[in-house]
């Protein structure tokens, strides 16, 4: 298995959690987005769209016999719950009710759908070149998320954002939270949030995906 990932890149984190939650064993191929790699002409022909990351499973696709090749982070995560259904990171229904399944899908797309792609770095740059706000564009929508997320996730002192083990919601808020603290937002309105972080990160899989753990990571 190889992921096409960027040490910084909130959606190559979120998947490094997946893998690693499930015990899968994976290459990193660092793809440099300040140098823009991932506008290369070899990675395009990996991922046309040009985004980190990109997975590759050597588990041949059934309409080519090439490796599997998938892009999108939640489309990655959900492959991996279906090619490798141990440690479900979407409970299964004989497991999980169907409103438990929503829910957490809810919190996932929150983070996924809502905030992350408002204030990744192609939204950011463009930010720049009109105004020099880009920071407080970024916190604004992160807020706006956490707020949401915070007033519906599970209040179990001892539980993750959904039960007592991590889904694809933890997978996808832990990095939007590291995003948080690094552009300096105060996280002490969002105690559940911060619970479930504090949680989260006691945990190998969670540490060892975390950005300054990568092998492209500066030194």
């Amino acid at each position: 298995m190889k992921l096409y990932s960027y040490w910084r890149s909130s959606a190559s984190y979120r998947v490094r959690i997946a893998l690693n939650l499930k015990g899968l064993e994976y290459e990193i191929r660092g793809v440099n987005l300040l140098e823009s790699e991932h506008r290369s002409e070899w990675y395009l022909k990996i991922n046309p769209q040009g985004l980190v990351p990109t997975f590759v499973d050597d588990i041949p696709d059934p309409a080519t016999g090439d490796p599997t090749t998938i892009s999108q982070s939640l489309a990655i995560i959900d492959y991996l719950d279906e090619a490798y259904p141990w440690k479900r990171l979407l409970p299964c229904q004989d497991v999980a009710t169907t409103a438990g399944r929503a829910h957490i899908r809810q919190l996932t797309h929150i983070i996924a759908c809502d905030v992350h792609p408002l204030q990744n770095m192609r939204v950011t740059d463009k930010v720049s070149q009109i105004s020099n706000e880009s920071k407080l564009w970024s916190t604004w929508w992160i807020r706006l998320g956490f707020e949401a997320y915070e007033s519906i996730v599970d209040f179990d002192p001892a539980s993750f954002s959904h039960g007592n083990k991590p889904t694809i919601a933890d997978c996808c808020l832990i990095p939007q939270v590291y995003n948080a603290k690094r552009l300096g937002l105060d996280l002490k309105p969002y105690p559940q949030i911060r619970r479930i972080y504090d949680n989260c990160m006691q945990l190998e899989a969670f540490k060892k995906a975390a950005p300054e753990n990568q092998p492209d990571a500066p030194k």
